[in-house]
């Protein structure tokens, strides 16, 4: 819902604030007031194109802001979301200036943005009728939700587009598959080659650090008996060996501990000592014993070492990783083998979700059809009271491809004078029948389907609804509009006292001269201001004593 307009330096408009209301608002006043410039105002809010002629004389630019109260509608929520855009309270302020150079800069919740996602954000907001490039009843895709809202449709649309995703998913994982197939055939030969080589290899977690010892002994066996030998000689053969001169140190130590006790802890000492050097000989010996050359089972490690210094160029830099990555192997093989049972489950899941989107369908768009039927009678008949007697209203609906909807494409066709073909909406050239086959779509509609639910209503505007009409017509016209709006917010410009006198609230546009500039103005009127300005639209210029009682009639009338 609009809630304030504010237009600057816009045409002949200086300043302007208008808050508007639920309901039913008109906006009424002479010719070349300046009325339709509100709604030109709005449609720049809603992504028309700016054009630098319109900013006032003088002025640097022109700007137009308005604040909206917004539905409560996933959708909208997302694509405020991506932008960027937080509402505050509910609220959001759209902005848009047009710069001297032919540029405009547009705005929301003061965070610049493109006109691209003004009219993204328009269809939520806002629908002018009576300018075809703000039209989004053109749009295949508007009639479509029209028509599922009358039929009440909402549910049964809603399960297909969650079957048609989950269809498309299906569909698309399986295309993913057989586009990798060859690929996925060529690694399983690879993997295959790749975990024969390990496991035929069969490492094992630090073998190769135990095998790098062994080779290191195996090449240094003379060296390592020379040295070993040498060592043992000196801790335990030789006849002044460590062991030996320690064994004498030790006598006399004990003779000296039992004279003086305070040597008794150097005695203990070097017991261990002797213990010491007698374990290491023993050792020694041990190792000596055990040590000799054996070229054969040197070539056997290198050997070794070699295979698995090749494994671990080609899969890992350490054995550990090389085990690792044979299990990896091992899974992704066994992923391989469940492959084929998943494209023949990935199969069945389409076919079963195509069936069940293909059943959907066809009952939606039976019900489809007998609703454009319905639909398209009711307006006919409104239309013939909108002084469009001989006006044809038709729903055509043919089959195309796939959407979250369905198959249907459901195309609006008027014809507003006998004897010619009904043509698509935007092929109607008059601003006024526009409005009024906007006018009749409504009221036909009934209650929208989201009546009653939270959140502020949509706001309709109707330019030139009036066109080309009087009388009876015109009150019909107010009659529908005040019906309208106790579901929308209705916006409307008009000339005509029949339907102003409908109006929940009347706003007055006007052009005064001031230094030789003309300006025009937007006010609300009280109830007495009204009653006037019906009766200037009865009378003319001036307004007559009758002109006034015929206005308070009229007034009465609306209201009963």
């Amino acid at each position: 819902m609009l809630v304030e307009l504010v237009v600057e330096n816009y045409a002949v408009i200086e300043r302007a604030r208008v808050r508007f209301h639920p309901g039913l608002n008109l906006l009424t006043g002479e010719t070349g007031s300046g009325k339709s410039l509100v709604v030109d105002a709005l449609a720049l809010l809603l992504g028309a194109r700016a054009s630098p002629d319109m900013i006032r004389t003088g002025a640097p630019r022109a700007r137009v802001a308005g604040i909206f109260e917004l539905p409560a509608d996933p959708e909208l929520e997302r694509i405020l979301r991506e932008a960027g855009i937080e509402a505050e309270d509910g609220e959001l302020l759209l902005e848009r200036e047009i710069l001297p150079e032919g540029k405009s800069r547009a705005f929301a919740a003061s965070r610049p943005v493109t006109a691209a996602l003004l009219r993204q954000l328009a269809p939520f907001l806002a629908d002018i009728h009576g300018q075809h490039e703000q039209q989004r009843l053109f749009q295949p895709e508007a009639q479509l939700e029209l028509l599922d809202a009358f039929a009440g449709l909402g549910d049964a649309v809603k399960r297909l587009g969650e079957l048609y995703r989950r269809w498309r998913s299906a569909v698309a994982e399986l295309e993913q598959w057989e586009k990798s197939e060859q690929e996925r055939l060529r690694m399983a030969d690879l993997w295959s080659f790749q975990l024969r080589e390990i496991e035929a290899a069969a490492p094992k977690p630090g073998e190769d650090e135990t095998l790098e010892q062994e080779r290191r002994v195996l090449q240094n066996v003379a060296r390592l008996q020379e040295n070993a030998g040498a060592a043992f000689e000196a801790l335990y053969e030789a006849p002044e060996s460590a062991l030996a001169r320690t064994r004498q140190a030790l006598r006399r130590l004990e003779e000296l501990a039992r004279i003086d006790r305070s040597l008794e802890a150097a005695r203990d000492e070097l017991r261990q000592a002797e213990i010491a050097i007698e374990e290491a000989a023993y050792a020694l010996r041990d190792y000596l014993s055990r040590l000799e050359a054996n070229p054969a089972r040197l070539e056997e490690v290198e050997a070794r070492l070699a295979v698995l210094d090749r494994l671990k160029r080609k899969y890992g830099s350490t054995i550990e990783e090389v085990l690792t990555y044979r299990d990896q192997l091992r899974r992704q093989l066994e992923t391989l083998e469940n492959a084929g049972e998943r494209k023949a489950a990935l199969l069945r899941e389409r076919d079963q979700l195509g069936a069940a989107c293909e059943s959907l369908a066809g009952e939606i768009s039976a019900q489809r059809q007998v609703a454009a039927r319905k639909l398209a009678r009711r307006v006919e008949s409104e239309l013939s009271s909108l002084a469009m007697p001989g006006a044809i209203f038709r729903i055509q609906i043919r089959t195309g491809g796939w959407t979250e909807r369905g198959k249907d494409i459901v195309e609006f066709l008027v014809s507003a004078n006998p004897g010619e073909e009904p043509r698509p909406l935007d092929k109607v050239a008059s601003g006024g029948e526009l409005s009024r086959i906007a006018l009749a779509l409504r009221t036909a509609m009934g209650k929208p389907a989201s009546a009653g639910s939270a959140g502020p209503a949509r706001t309709l505007v109707f330019d030139e609804v009036d066109a080309g009409i009087g009388g009876r017509v015109a009150e019909t016209v107010g009659r529908r509009l005040k019906q309208i709006a106790t579901q929308y917010q209705v916006l409307c410009v008009t000339h005509l006292p029949q339907i102003a006198s409908f109006a929940d609230h009347h706003f007055f546009v006007e052009k005064k001269e001031s230094g030789g500039r003309v300006t025009a103005s937007v006010r609300e009127l009280d109830p007495s201001e009204r009653t006037r300005e019906i009766g200037r639209m009865l009378s003319g210029e001036k307004v007559t004593p009758e002109a006034l009682r015929h206005a308070e009639q009229m007034l009465k009338l609306a209201r009963g």
